[in-house]
């Protein structure tokens, strides 16, 4: 571990000199890209020089303990910095877990109902509530790329895009089936009904990451459509494109103009795309190190929403929370960041293997 501290901390000296060169400043584009691996190392490289100074600050302390005057004092610093050091160590460790690159990016997320018919139209939207008032307590913008709603109030299916800070570090472990044990606003007789809705999160790519051959895509036109006749346009606005090799296919219909449903379309395909090599090679990663809290496979069970106990169970990681009105409320903080400390635990221990 440490021999590689030592190379980042060596790579960081290094791009603190080239950033503050004229010569690579003028050149733009390699200057951001200098900026943005300076900016993953810095943490890393504090963190350490903390730790060296630890180590020498414990040194010094122990050459104290021949003086009578200092003796004392050397053993309340010793006693000190023995705790701490472990302390720092371990956080280095955390800090040298390589980062996901998706993780600054923004996301587009499917919610499609699964089993259960209207009910389960009903509790996907009330996940789409869910992340909506989520996403509002992190100041993030939501943006309808597709929906189709039912009759009551619920979605067949719903397609958005979150922008805003650290969205998919925050929402990736999202993904995969969440099942709903409640009793039916349509069912007269009380019994409680098990339902299920998928939900996908999908990061946006840049260009650059992902081509596609534009004669490998097939575009459609039609009108958009809405429950009850809302949102329908007179003119074939909505768009459906199809990426023939594979079959992948993305719509949008929320925007007046067909330009913009394309624009719109294509970042979604695009991200779906991304989606299917990424999770390929998370599998692949996964393998090698034994150990994934799963982030991908739509058809892995993950949550389960229990209203009559107002309790909401992670299956991945066995967390049960009961605070089911704040939890649909938006308030996912806990859940998330339990996701997280595990899935890092796990990469740690894959690490160590």
């Amino acid at each position: 571990m440490f021999q590689k501290l030592e190379a980042v901390e060596q790579r960081y000296e290094e791009l603190n000199k080239k950033i503050s060169d004229p010569e690579v400043i003028s050149r733009q584009d390699e200057w951001k890209n200098l900026m943005k691996e300076h900016a993953t190392l810095v943490d890393v490289v504090e963190k350490y020089r903390e730790y060296k100074k630890a180590q020498s600050d414990l040194e010094e302390a122990k050459q104290m303990l021949n003086d009578k005057d200092l003796k004392e004092l050397a053993e309340m610093e010793i006693e000190e910095l023995r705790g701490k050091i472990p302390q720092i160590e371990e956080e280095l460790k955390i800090l040298l877990i390589p980062k996901d690159p998706d993780d600054d990016k923004n996301i587009i997320c499917e919610i499609r109902a699964g089993a259960g018919g209207e009910e389960a139209a009903l509790f996907a939207g009330t996940l789409f509530r869910m992340y909506n008032m989520y996403a509002e307590t992190k100041h993030w913008k939501i943006d309808v790329l597709n929906e189709n709603e039912t009759g009551l109030g619920g979605y067949k299916e719903v397609t958005f895009m979150v922008t805003g800070k650290g969205v998919y570090s925050r929402l990736k472990f999202e993904s995969g089936v969440h099942r709903v044990q409640r009793v039916p606003d349509t069912e007269s007789s009380g019994r409680i009904h098990t339902s299920t809705a998928t939900v996908a999160v999908l990061p946006v790519v840049e260009d650059v990451e992902i081509e596609i051959n534009p004669a490998d895509i097939k575009m459609e036109v039609y009108r958009a459509s809405g429950a009850g006749g809302q949102h329908v346009n007179k003119t074939s606005s909505a768009v459906r494109l199809i990426h023939v090799p594979t079959g992948v296919i993305a719509e949008c219909q929320t925007e007046r103009s067909q330009t913009q449903n394309r624009e719109y379309a294509m970042r979604l395909l695009k991200s779906r795309l991304y989606n299917i090599e990424k999770e390929k090679r998370d599998a692949e990663l996964a393998n090698e190190r034994k150990s994934q809290v799963g982030t991908g496979d739509r058809s892995e069970k993950i949550r389960t929403y229990n209203y009559p106990q107002g309790r909401i169970t992670d299956h991945r990681i066995g967390l049960s929370i009961y605070q089911m009105e704040n939890f649909l409320n938006g308030d996912l903080d806990e859940m998330i960041d339990s996701l997280i400390a595990a899935d890092r635990a796990e990469k740690l221990k894959g690490g160590e293997e």
